[in-house]
């Protein structure tokens, strides 16, 4: 056992002595130490029941012969950094989850490790330390929270993003908006529809790493406790057989998760951080594969913020076992192991579609290729991400003058202002990963932009990037970014911009010596940082085309 490195021996005396001093028997410092790594904090609706959840992950190690050791990482709500500078930070905490859990294994050595995360930054930084470790090792999130209900249907944070647009254009009052807000987030939990956090959630199903219904089932049910449970068990005989993360997490589970993500119509930062898993594990995972594998699928589930149906209907409905089952029957799914200690294609098998509205079939897809398109163009030579199974069909081919804001702030000004006009194509800089930096994910401005109902006559192109909560022609991870001198930093007012995502372009109309010109004669706008983590960071960050991830 890796923990005997510290248990065993006669120069370890002194390391024993401080296992008894928090209460551990001899037989415990004997048995195997599993670690769980808990989100929990008082500050994020999706963590804030962890500190109960762990209990039954405990109960289930102890019940199979292990030891539990707890420690605890970070975790941020991008609902609560929305839209001012504290977005600036969320993405760079993927870094500092995934690097501080490393530190934390390594310096204190644990058989196998446990990962409890719930919200959007923590399960690919938790996915990045897994890899980086490679212990045995397996998922349990907190789960999503229920859908709220308001005016006679369900709604989710997303919505009332849009609603502070329907307040300003006068089509909703302050009253009906005090009355949403307090009926939208009806439980604690990841934030109720296919937002960043539930798609991430539902893809460690996808990569093996989490058993059945991790993705999906709600926070408040029991069966999520049950689950927890019955991960604190399967630890251990992910120990007993030796199966390490990279036995799972893999080049061939990283081709599965892409591919549920397409058909699930999940998240854009699936863009940014599946590439970054890929990169721990030593694998080229790049914009071009999410390309190909959106030819090759349909997108046969559409939840908010793209329909009114939510995680918890996903559920009902047969969850990702149901989409895993789809993609097997139409041979999509590639053979990978599975904590089950089971092949994926055998777990695929046995999975139910109980409403075939919500999952459907391939001959009657909610899109006919994966959700997610990439793009590329002059304005994006590296590639930009859409989330197309998301956009109103008639803004799928667009061409319109731009109106360009060098912050997302300004942006959300000029739309709630009444400066956009229909046909506009916004343009928003200076917030990729170096210029934001942290590239910043804007729900703010798109959902202004929908609640003042031009989401089917105007699009957003960014450096930055959107939340999972976002809909519409809202195109983000522009790439390369403004402050690298990609050609987004050189757009005009008035400039056409020509968007075509069913053939994957996005252009400038702008001729090549009219951008040499302005090349030579724009300055590039580079933020006077103040915060030093952050100033790390832009020091260290890669292109978003490469995952954001740190070199």
């Amino acid at each position: 056992m890796r923990s005997e490195v510290v248990t065993k021996g006669l120069t370890r005396a002194p390391h024993r002595s401080l296992f008894y001093s928090m209460g551990l028997t001899d037989k415990e410092i004997n048995l195997p130490k599993i670690g769980i790594v808990n989100s929990y904090n008082e500050i994020v609706p999706g963590h804030v029941h962890l500190k109960e959840l762990v209990e039954e992950v405990k109960a289930g190690i102890y019940m199979s012969g292990g030891v539990p050791m707890e420690f605890n990482t970070i975790a941020v709500c991008d609902g609560i950094a929305m839209g001012h500078e504290g977005m600036n930070n969320s993405l760079p905490t993927r870094e500092i989850i995934a690097d501080s859990i490393e530190a934390t294994a390594y310096a204190m050595p644990f058989d196998a490790l446990v990962f409890m995360p719930s919200c959007d930054k923590v399960v690919p930084g938790m996915l990045m330390a897994a890899v980086r470790l490679n212990l045995p090792s397996i998922f349990i999130s907190g789960g999503p929270m229920l859908a709220g209900k308001f005016q006679g249907k369900k709604i989710g944070i997303s919505d009332l993003f849009e609603y502070v647009g329907k307040v300003q254009s006068g089509e909703m009052s302050l009253e009906e908006l005090n009355k949403a807000e307090h009926e939208v987030c009806k439980t604690c939990g990841s934030c109720s529809g296919m937002y960043t956090a539930n798609t991430m959630n539902c893809l460690t199903e996808a990569l093996g790493i989490a058993l059945p219904g991790n993705g999906t089932i709600p926070s408040v049910y029991s069966e999520r406790k049950r689950l927890a449970k019955e991960t604190g068990m399967q630890v251990m005989e992910l120990l007993k057989k030796n199966v390490k993360a990279k036995d799972i997490i893999n080049e061939e589970s990283l081709y599965n998760s892409v591919l549920v993500d397409m058909a699930l119509g999940g998240s854009t930062n699936t863009a940014l951080h599946l590439p970054a898993i890929a990169f721990e594990c030593g694998v080229n995972l790049n914009l071009d594969l999410f390309d190909e594998v959106s030819k090759k699928t349909k997108q046969i589930v559409k939840l908010s913020p793209a329909s009114s149906y939510f995680i918890e209907d996903f559920n009902e409905a047969g969850g990702v076992s149901g989409v895993l089952k789809v993609l097997k029957e139409n041979n999509l799914l590639r053979s990978s192991e599975t904590v089950n200690l089971k092949d994926i294609l055998d777990m695929a098998e046995k999975g139910e579609i109980l409403d075939n509205n919500i999952i459907r079939d391939f001959n009657n897809p909610y899109f006919k290729s994966g959700g997610i398109s990439i793009l590329k163009g002059n304005l994006a030579l590296k590639g930009a991400v859409v989330k197309s199974g998301a956009v109103h069909p008639d803004m799928l081919v667009h061409k319109g003058p731009a109106k360009v804001f060098n912050s997302e702030e300004l942006a959300t000004e000029a739309i709630l202002n009444g400066d956009i006009k229909k046909g506009d194509v916004i343009v928003i800089r200076y917030e990729g990963p170096k210029g934001g930096p942290g590239m910043r994910e804007m729900l703010s401005p798109t959902g202004a932009l929908a609640g003042m109902g031009l989401d089917m006559y105007c699009a957003l192109i960014t450096d930055g990037r959107f939340s999972g909560g976002s809909r519409g022609a809202a195109i983000g991870h522009i790439s390369p970014e403004a402050l690298e001198g990609g050609v987004i930093a050189y757009v005009k007012n008035g400039d056409l911009i020509e968007i075509d995502i069913p053939n994957k372009k996005l252009e400038l109309l702008v001729s090549k010596d009219e951008l040499d010109s302005r090349k030579k004669n724009t300055t590039l706008l580079k933020k006077d940082v103040k915060n030093r983590m952050l100033q790390k960071y832009m020091k260290l960050v890669s292109d978003s085309s490469e995952g954001a991830v740190m070199r």
